[in-house]
Protein backbone atom coordinates (compact mmCIF):
# COMPACT_ATOMS: atom_id res chain seq x y z
CA UNK A 1 0.00 0.00 0.00
CA UNK A 2 2.77 2.80 0.82
CA UNK A 3 4.71 1.77 -2.46
CA UNK A 4 1.39 3.47 -4.11
CA UNK A 5 2.09 6.98 -4.77
CA UNK A 6 4.79 7.19 -2.00
CA UNK A 7 8.08 8.98 -2.76
CA UNK A 8 11.74 8.32 -2.20
CA UNK A 9 14.53 9.27 0.26
CA UNK A 10 15.71 11.39 -2.71
CA UNK A 11 12.51 12.98 -3.48
CA UNK A 12 12.65 13.85 0.50
CA UNK A 13 16.05 15.76 -0.09
CA UNK A 14 15.15 17.50 -2.87
CA UNK A 15 11.87 19.18 -1.66
CA UNK A 16 13.76 20.17 1.78
CA UNK A 17 16.14 22.04 -0.93
CA UNK A 18 13.27 23.75 -2.58
CA UNK A 19 10.98 24.24 0.01
CA UNK A 20 12.95 25.43 3.13
CA UNK A 21 16.04 26.45 0.74
CA UNK A 22 14.14 29.39 -0.48
CA UNK A 23 13.03 30.35 3.06
CA UNK A 24 16.81 30.02 4.11
CA UNK A 25 17.73 31.70 0.88
CA UNK A 26 15.44 34.56 0.55
CA UNK A 27 13.64 35.17 3.54
CA UNK A 28 15.69 34.29 7.09
CA UNK A 29 18.70 36.98 5.44
CA UNK A 30 17.23 40.15 5.89
CA UNK A 31 16.66 39.77 9.46
CA UNK A 32 19.82 38.14 10.45
CA UNK A 33 22.38 40.60 8.08
CA UNK A 34 20.33 43.07 10.59
CA UNK A 35 20.88 41.78 13.89
CA UNK A 36 24.49 40.10 12.94
CA UNK A 37 25.70 41.96 10.32
CA UNK A 38 29.47 40.45 9.46
CA UNK A 39 29.41 37.45 11.64
CA UNK A 40 25.79 36.74 10.66
CA UNK A 41 27.20 33.48 8.88
CA UNK A 42 28.95 32.76 12.26
CA UNK A 43 25.23 32.28 13.75
CA UNK A 44 24.54 30.03 10.67
CA UNK A 45 27.35 27.37 11.55
CA UNK A 46 26.40 27.74 15.50
CA UNK A 47 22.90 26.73 14.79
CA UNK A 48 23.85 24.10 12.56
CA UNK A 49 26.00 22.81 15.49
CA UNK A 50 23.19 22.81 17.95
CA UNK A 51 20.08 21.54 16.11
CA UNK A 52 22.37 18.76 15.27
CA UNK A 53 21.15 16.45 18.37
CA UNK A 54 17.33 17.61 17.24
CA UNK A 55 17.61 15.32 14.64
CA UNK A 56 17.67 12.29 16.20
CA UNK A 57 14.45 13.11 18.17
CA UNK A 58 13.07 13.23 15.22
CA UNK A 59 14.27 9.82 13.87
CA UNK A 60 12.69 8.74 17.27
CA UNK A 61 8.98 10.21 16.44
CA UNK A 62 9.32 8.58 13.14
CA UNK A 63 10.42 5.40 14.34
CA UNK A 64 7.90 5.03 17.27
CA UNK A 65 5.15 6.30 15.08
CA UNK A 66 6.06 3.26 12.69
CA UNK A 67 5.23 5.59 9.72
CA UNK A 68 1.68 6.08 10.24
CA UNK A 69 -0.17 8.89 9.03
CA UNK A 70 -0.69 11.48 11.86
CA UNK A 71 -4.06 12.01 11.40
CA UNK A 72 -4.17 8.04 12.20
CA UNK A 73 -1.70 7.43 14.96
CA UNK A 74 -2.75 10.92 17.28
CA UNK A 75 -6.03 9.50 17.77
CA UNK A 76 -4.70 5.96 18.97
CA UNK A 77 -2.49 8.19 21.58
CA UNK A 78 -4.09 11.20 22.96
CA UNK A 79 -8.04 10.48 21.61
CA UNK A 80 -9.96 12.21 19.29
CA UNK A 81 -10.25 15.52 20.87
CA UNK A 82 -7.05 16.15 21.59
CA UNK A 83 -5.82 14.88 17.69
CA UNK A 84 -8.13 16.86 16.52
CA UNK A 85 -6.76 20.19 18.32
CA UNK A 86 -3.72 19.44 17.37
CA UNK A 87 -3.91 18.29 13.86
CA UNK A 88 -6.02 21.29 13.05
CA UNK A 89 -3.72 23.66 14.85
CA UNK A 90 -1.09 22.62 12.96
CA UNK A 91 -3.18 23.39 9.44
CA UNK A 92 -3.59 26.93 10.94
CA UNK A 93 -0.04 27.24 11.55
CA UNK A 94 0.96 25.82 8.16
CA UNK A 95 -1.17 28.31 6.60
CA UNK A 96 0.01 31.14 7.74
CA UNK A 97 3.51 30.46 7.29
CA UNK A 98 3.24 29.80 3.69
CA UNK A 99 0.68 32.98 3.46
CA UNK A 100 4.02 34.92 4.57
CA UNK A 101 5.86 33.62 1.97
CA UNK A 102 3.15 33.97 -0.70
CA UNK A 103 2.76 37.67 0.23
CA UNK A 104 7.10 38.57 0.60
CA UNK A 105 6.96 36.85 -3.18
CA UNK A 106 4.40 39.32 -4.11
CA UNK A 107 5.97 42.23 -3.18
CA UNK A 108 9.15 41.46 -4.57
CA UNK A 109 7.05 40.84 -7.61
CA UNK A 110 5.73 44.39 -7.60
CA UNK A 111 8.86 46.57 -6.49
CA UNK A 112 10.86 45.15 -8.85
CA UNK A 113 8.97 44.04 -12.02
CA UNK A 114 5.64 44.59 -12.03
CA UNK A 115 5.23 47.91 -10.24
CA UNK A 116 1.69 48.93 -12.04
CA UNK A 117 -0.03 45.35 -11.34
CA UNK A 118 -2.51 45.11 -8.45
CA UNK A 119 -1.07 42.67 -5.95
CA UNK A 120 -4.86 41.81 -5.45
CA UNK A 121 -4.26 40.23 -9.48
CA UNK A 122 -0.99 38.60 -8.50
CA UNK A 123 -2.50 37.17 -5.65
CA UNK A 124 -5.33 35.70 -7.08
CA UNK A 125 -2.99 34.18 -9.68
CA UNK A 126 -0.78 32.62 -8.00
CA UNK A 127 -3.20 31.38 -5.31
CA UNK A 128 -5.28 29.10 -8.01
CA UNK A 129 -1.83 28.34 -9.54
CA UNK A 130 -0.74 26.51 -6.48
CA UNK A 131 -4.11 25.19 -5.32
CA UNK A 132 -4.25 23.13 -9.22
CA UNK A 133 -1.04 22.18 -7.68
CA UNK A 134 -2.39 21.22 -4.92
CA UNK A 135 -5.45 19.30 -6.57
CA UNK A 136 -3.04 16.78 -7.86
CA UNK A 137 -0.68 14.50 -6.20
CA UNK A 138 2.30 14.42 -4.27
CA UNK A 139 4.26 12.68 -6.88
CA UNK A 140 3.21 15.09 -9.17
CA UNK A 141 4.77 17.95 -6.94
CA UNK A 142 8.02 15.75 -6.59
CA UNK A 143 7.90 14.93 -10.31
CA UNK A 144 7.55 19.04 -10.71
CA UNK A 145 10.09 19.65 -8.07
CA UNK A 146 12.87 17.49 -10.02
CA UNK A 147 12.63 19.75 -13.00
CA UNK A 148 12.02 23.15 -11.97
CA UNK A 149 15.01 22.54 -9.17
CA UNK A 150 17.71 21.49 -11.50
CA UNK A 151 17.85 24.86 -13.34
CA UNK A 152 17.28 26.87 -9.61
CA UNK A 153 21.20 24.89 -8.94
CA UNK A 154 22.73 25.45 -12.06
CA UNK A 155 21.62 29.36 -11.53
CA UNK A 156 22.75 29.51 -8.07
CA UNK A 157 25.92 28.04 -9.09
CA UNK A 158 26.05 30.73 -12.01
CA UNK A 159 25.30 33.29 -9.82
CA UNK A 160 28.32 32.47 -7.22
CA UNK A 161 30.57 31.64 -9.79
CA UNK A 162 30.01 34.57 -11.71
CA UNK A 163 30.45 37.11 -8.86
CA UNK A 164 33.50 35.84 -7.55
CA UNK A 165 35.70 38.88 -9.39
CA UNK A 166 33.69 41.41 -7.16
CA UNK A 167 34.11 38.92 -3.64
CA UNK A 168 36.17 40.50 -1.44
CA UNK A 169 36.63 37.78 1.62
CA UNK A 170 38.72 40.19 3.68
CA UNK A 171 35.55 41.75 4.46
CA UNK A 172 34.20 38.95 6.57
CA UNK A 173 36.81 39.61 9.18
CA UNK A 174 37.17 40.85 12.15
CA UNK A 175 35.50 37.48 13.87
CA UNK A 176 32.67 38.39 16.30
CA UNK A 177 33.40 42.09 15.89
CA UNK A 178 30.56 43.04 17.96
CA UNK A 179 30.85 40.52 20.42
CA UNK A 180 28.71 37.25 21.46
CA UNK A 181 25.43 38.62 21.50
CA UNK A 182 24.48 39.46 18.09
CA UNK A 183 25.61 36.25 17.19
CA UNK A 184 23.65 34.32 19.46
CA UNK A 185 20.73 36.97 18.87
CA UNK A 186 20.52 35.34 15.63
CA UNK A 187 20.62 31.80 16.24
CA UNK A 188 16.44 31.94 15.91
CA UNK A 189 16.34 32.85 11.83
CA UNK A 190 18.54 30.27 10.62
CA UNK A 191 17.14 27.73 13.14
CA UNK A 192 13.39 28.87 12.29
CA UNK A 193 14.26 26.50 8.70
CA UNK A 194 16.32 24.28 9.95
CA UNK A 195 13.22 23.61 12.43
CA UNK A 196 10.53 23.06 9.12
CA UNK A 197 12.78 19.45 9.00
CA UNK A 198 9.30 18.03 11.20
CA UNK A 199 7.59 18.55 8.12
CA UNK A 200 8.57 15.38 6.44
CA UNK A 201 6.90 13.30 9.72
CA UNK A 202 4.15 14.84 8.87
CA UNK A 203 3.89 13.22 5.32
CA UNK A 204 6.02 10.31 6.38
CA UNK A 205 3.11 7.65 5.37
CA UNK A 206 4.39 9.10 1.99
CA UNK A 207 7.65 8.11 2.02
CA UNK A 208 8.89 4.37 0.75
CA UNK A 209 11.81 3.85 3.19
CA UNK A 210 12.15 4.58 6.67
CA UNK A 211 14.58 7.91 7.11
CA UNK A 212 17.24 7.53 9.20
CA UNK A 213 19.33 9.96 10.79
CA UNK A 214 22.06 10.24 8.38
CA UNK A 215 19.22 11.55 5.94
CA UNK A 216 18.41 14.08 7.60
CA UNK A 217 21.87 15.39 8.92
CA UNK A 218 22.29 15.31 4.93
CA UNK A 219 19.45 17.53 4.23
CA UNK A 220 20.47 19.87 7.30
CA UNK A 221 24.26 20.13 5.81
CA UNK A 222 22.37 20.98 2.44
CA UNK A 223 20.38 23.67 4.15
CA UNK A 224 23.61 25.18 5.75
CA UNK A 225 24.98 25.10 2.23
CA UNK A 226 22.01 27.61 1.10
CA UNK A 227 21.77 29.60 3.61
CA UNK A 228 25.63 30.20 3.92
CA UNK A 229 26.21 30.59 0.36
CA UNK A 230 24.11 34.09 -0.41
CA UNK A 231 24.88 35.26 3.06
CA UNK A 232 28.49 35.04 2.61
CA UNK A 233 28.18 36.42 -0.99
CA UNK A 234 25.75 39.59 0.68
CA UNK A 235 28.89 40.24 3.16
CA UNK A 236 31.91 39.80 0.64
CA UNK A 237 29.76 41.88 -2.10
CA UNK A 238 28.50 44.49 -0.74
CA UNK A 239 30.04 44.78 3.13
CA UNK A 240 27.96 44.29 6.17
CA UNK A 241 26.56 47.72 6.60
CA UNK A 242 25.24 47.86 3.13
CA UNK A 243 23.93 44.02 3.11
CA UNK A 244 22.28 44.45 6.31
CA UNK A 245 19.96 47.64 4.74
CA UNK A 246 19.26 45.88 1.80
CA UNK A 247 15.52 43.94 1.84
CA UNK A 248 16.55 41.69 -0.69
CA UNK A 249 19.99 40.58 -0.41
CA UNK A 250 19.58 37.23 -2.45
CA UNK A 251 18.41 39.42 -5.36
CA UNK A 252 20.78 42.05 -5.35
CA UNK A 253 24.02 39.67 -5.83
CA UNK A 254 22.30 39.46 -9.41
CA UNK A 255 22.10 42.78 -10.44
CA UNK A 256 26.18 42.57 -10.50
CA UNK A 257 26.42 39.40 -12.50
CA UNK A 258 28.33 40.33 -16.37
CA UNK A 259 30.30 38.48 -18.57
CA UNK A 260 32.83 40.04 -20.16
CA UNK A 261 32.14 43.65 -20.96
CA UNK A 262 28.87 42.99 -22.75
CA UNK A 263 26.73 40.69 -21.42
CA UNK A 264 25.11 41.95 -18.16
CA UNK A 265 21.41 42.60 -16.52
CA UNK A 266 20.83 38.84 -15.53
CA UNK A 267 18.95 39.21 -12.72
CA UNK A 268 15.68 37.90 -14.62
CA UNK A 269 17.15 34.82 -14.21
CA UNK A 270 16.60 35.02 -10.35
CA UNK A 271 13.00 35.56 -10.96
CA UNK A 272 12.69 32.10 -12.30
CA UNK A 273 14.13 31.02 -8.98
CA UNK A 274 12.29 32.62 -6.29
CA UNK A 275 8.56 31.77 -8.44
CA UNK A 276 9.52 28.56 -8.90
CA UNK A 277 10.60 28.36 -4.84
CA UNK A 278 7.72 29.79 -3.83
CA UNK A 279 5.52 27.79 -6.22
CA UNK A 280 6.49 24.34 -4.68
CA UNK A 281 6.67 25.70 -1.49
CA UNK A 282 3.06 26.92 -0.91
CA UNK A 283 1.79 23.72 -2.80
CA UNK A 284 3.42 21.31 -0.43
CA UNK A 285 2.86 22.98 2.40
CA UNK A 286 -0.59 23.00 1.89
CA UNK A 287 -0.62 19.60 0.49
CA UNK A 288 0.53 18.48 3.78
CA UNK A 289 -2.44 20.60 5.26
CA UNK A 290 -4.76 18.29 2.75
CA UNK A 291 -3.15 15.64 4.07
CA UNK A 292 -3.98 16.16 7.72
CA UNK A 293 -7.41 17.21 7.61
CA UNK A 294 -8.16 13.77 4.85
CA UNK A 295 -9.22 16.28 1.93
CA UNK A 296 -6.44 15.06 -0.36
CA UNK A 297 -8.21 13.81 -4.33
CA UNK A 298 -10.88 15.87 -3.13
CA UNK A 299 -10.92 18.71 -5.43
CA UNK A 300 -14.18 20.32 -4.93
CA UNK A 301 -13.53 20.34 -0.69
CA UNK A 302 -9.99 21.86 -1.28
CA UNK A 303 -11.20 24.53 -3.39
CA UNK A 304 -14.19 25.41 -0.98
CA UNK A 305 -12.16 24.38 2.42
CA UNK A 306 -8.41 25.34 1.61
CA UNK A 307 -8.42 28.11 -1.25
CA UNK A 308 -10.63 30.49 0.18
CA UNK A 309 -9.88 30.15 3.71
CA UNK A 310 -5.98 30.38 2.20
CA UNK A 311 -6.94 33.25 0.14
CA UNK A 312 -8.40 34.88 2.82
CA UNK A 313 -5.50 34.95 5.30
CA UNK A 314 -3.25 35.92 2.69
CA UNK A 315 -5.44 39.47 2.17
CA UNK A 316 -4.78 41.61 5.01
CA UNK A 317 -0.90 40.49 5.12
CA UNK A 318 -1.38 41.84 1.52
CA UNK A 319 -2.51 45.35 2.68
CA UNK A 320 -0.39 45.57 5.55
CA UNK A 321 2.71 48.63 4.82
CA UNK A 322 5.84 46.75 3.80
CA UNK A 323 7.60 48.31 6.53
CA UNK A 324 5.31 46.67 9.37
CA UNK A 325 5.29 43.22 7.26
CA UNK A 326 8.66 42.96 7.08
CA UNK A 327 8.72 43.87 10.93
CA UNK A 328 5.58 41.19 11.55
CA UNK A 329 7.65 38.78 9.38
CA UNK A 330 11.47 39.55 11.70
CA UNK A 331 10.44 39.57 14.63
CA UNK A 332 7.61 37.26 15.34
CA UNK A 333 6.39 34.99 12.79
CA UNK A 334 10.18 33.43 12.07
CA UNK A 335 10.67 33.29 15.92
CA UNK A 336 7.25 31.84 16.77
CA UNK A 337 8.01 29.43 13.86
CA UNK A 338 10.97 27.81 15.51
CA UNK A 339 9.30 28.07 18.88
CA UNK A 340 6.24 25.93 17.18
CA UNK A 341 8.03 23.27 15.35
CA UNK A 342 10.61 22.91 18.36
CA UNK A 343 7.50 22.42 20.76
CA UNK A 344 5.73 20.08 18.10
CA UNK A 345 9.05 18.11 17.95
CA UNK A 346 8.90 17.60 21.83
CA UNK A 347 5.37 16.97 22.27
CA UNK A 348 5.28 14.25 20.12
CA UNK A 349 8.17 12.89 20.97
CA UNK A 350 6.23 12.78 24.70
CA UNK A 351 3.26 11.41 22.81
CA UNK A 352 5.68 8.31 21.33
CA UNK A 353 7.11 7.97 24.77
CA UNK A 354 4.22 7.52 26.72
CA UNK A 355 2.66 4.93 24.41
CA UNK A 356 5.38 3.17 24.10
CA UNK A 357 5.33 2.76 28.03
CA UNK A 358 1.57 2.06 28.04
CA UNK A 359 2.57 -0.42 25.22
CA UNK A 360 5.44 -2.32 27.68
CA UNK A 361 3.35 -2.25 30.58
CA UNK A 362 0.12 -3.91 28.62
CA UNK A 363 2.33 -6.33 27.05
CA UNK A 364 3.78 -7.47 30.72
CA UNK A 365 0.49 -7.61 31.84
CA UNK A 366 -0.65 -10.06 29.80
CA UNK A 367 2.50 -12.02 30.22
CA UNK A 368 1.64 -12.29 33.95
CA UNK A 369 -2.14 -13.05 33.53
CA UNK A 370 -0.68 -16.09 31.25
CA UNK A 371 1.89 -17.14 33.61
CA UNK A 372 -0.84 -17.00 36.46
CA UNK A 373 -3.16 -18.84 34.22
CA UNK A 374 -0.61 -21.55 33.50
CA UNK A 375 0.20 -22.07 37.35
CA UNK A 376 -3.22 -22.83 38.32
CA UNK A 377 -3.54 -25.28 35.13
Amino acid sequence: MKGIGSISILHVVFLAMTVIGLKNHVTIMPPLLEIAKRDSWLSVLITTIIMFPWLFLLVYIHRKSNQEPLRDWLPQKIGKVGSTIVIYTIAIFLMIIVAFTMIETLQWINTTFLPKTPKLILLAIYVVLCILLVTTSLQTIVIVNVFVLLAVVVFGFFVAFTNLQVKDYDLLRPFFEHGFQPVLQGLVYPASGFSELILFLLIQHKIKDRLRWHHFAIMLLILTGLTMGPLVGAITEFGPAEASKQRYPAYEEWGLVTIGRYVEHLDFLSIYQWLTGTFIRVGFILYIVTDLLGMVGDKPRIWKMLAFPFFIICLPLMLLNEHIFLRLKGNYILTATFIFFFLLSIFLMIVAFMSGKKGKKAKNSTSDYQDTESGDT
